[in-house]
């Protein structure tokens, strides 16, 4: 908004100049969203703890250690949700057709996860929403915006995989793609929300994300360093350097209060709507395989589940003590902390391996 406002303007007023560069409203977004957070998070969790009494629901067969959290709200992806999509709104060019897109599954999917927590917490049950339904909701929001990215997207590219280490080359993928591209979406948003199980485990990977993609975005949709760097250029993905900054910004400020012991936890609200924007980030800047790779551990976290289901209808036992894989480490003695912390550097070393695929061709 403050672009499309004052950015007409910068010939009068030189100060307004800054409006028209992307790096200066990326770090004006996440300053702005890191504030919001710092403002309102202490009122939403008030009225969080006020509205749920009993806080979230702790499953009975989890670890021991968890019962101790009884009482702590959830939800708080509220905050996270408020505070990226105003930061954005205030910051991003709103002609802009990415930013909408990604506004959209965003809302869309935060959506999803609120009806998912609120039916958990009126129930008293960590059963919340049907996983078919929920399934069939977020397979439609994620189909829409891939046909819609697909009817914007550059001659060439509307239908195509991009392959890391490779230049000049991309994949078609045909009438293909929007199946591979909605799988994409959904499969980043529900493996989030599988990482999203103790305090800060899920922010920081996310932040982590936020940021690689945040630079790559800024990369692919500048000419000059899309041609430098060999990778395809997709005019005005750089745009979308903004959202990344609100995200970081929402993800730091949240961290504050999520923090262990936390003060509220993100929910599915939180964790749906954060996997599911870095999954239509990268389906937009056509980087899906690296956001497997930046996003490594998010993808560790839904295969220990997989193999977990897998081993047990097959041989009815257990491969690990308990899915997703973080749990597994907590039966097996290691502190919360501990694994959370150990978890983050594992991110960190991803995010960067996931860069060096821009340089590497």
């Amino acid at each position: 908004m403050l672009y499309n406002l004052l950015a007409p303007f910068a010939h009068q007023f030189i100060l307004f100049n800054l409006f028209r560069y992307i790096t200066f409203r990326t770090g004006g977004a996440l300053a702005t969203s890191l504030i919001i957070c710092f403002i309102f998070g202490p009122r939403i969790i008030r009225w969080l703890r006020k509205k749920q009494g009993e806080g979230q629901p702790i499953r009975s067969d989890g670890p021991e250690t968890h019962l101790k959290k009884k009482g702590t709200p959830t939800m708080g992806g509220l905050m996270i949700l408020i505070a990226v999509i105003v930061s954005t709104l205030l910051w991003a060019e709103l002609t802009n057709i990415y930013t909408w897109i990604v506004l959209f599954v965003t809302a869309g999917f935060g959506l999803v996860g609120f009806a998912d927590d609120y039916r958990k917490l009126t129930r008293r049950s960590h059963h919340g929403v049907p996983a078919k339904v929920r399934f069939m909701i977020q397979c439609a929001i994620a189909l829409i915006a891939v046909l819609a990215i697909i009817t914007v997207a550059p001659p060439g590219q509307a239908m195509a995989l991009a392959i890391p280490f490779v230049k000049d080359f991309m994949l078609q993928l045909g009438w293909i793609f929007p199946v591979f591209g909605m799988l994409v979406i959904v499969g980043a948003s529900n493996a989030v929300n599988l990482t999203d199980g103790l305090d800060g485990l899920a922010t920081v990977p996310v932040m982590v994300a936020a940021l690689c993609f945040g630079m790559i975005t800024y990369l692919v949709g500048n000419l000059v360093f899309a041609n430098y760097l060999q990778v395809h250029h997709v005019p005005g993905a750089g745009e979308l350097s903004v959202f990344c900054g609100a995200l970081v910004g929402a993800c730091l400020g949240f961290l504050w209060f999520n923090a262990p012991p936390a003060q509220v936890f993100m929910g599915d609200t939180g964790s749906l709507s954060l996997g599911s924007a870095l999954g239509t980030i990268a389906v937009i800047v056509k980087h899906e395989l690296v956001l497997a790779i930046v996003g490594g551990l998010f993808v560790m976290e839904t295969v220990s589940v997989i193999i977990q289901v897998i081993s047990f209808k097959l041989t009815g036992k257990r491969v690990f003590r308990m899915a997703p894989i973080h749990h597994h480490f907590e039966k097996l003695g290691w502190s919360e902390p501990t694994i959370v912390i150990r978890f983050w550097i594992i991110a960190c070393i991803l995010g960067l391996i996931g860069l060096a695929t821009l340089k590497l061709r």
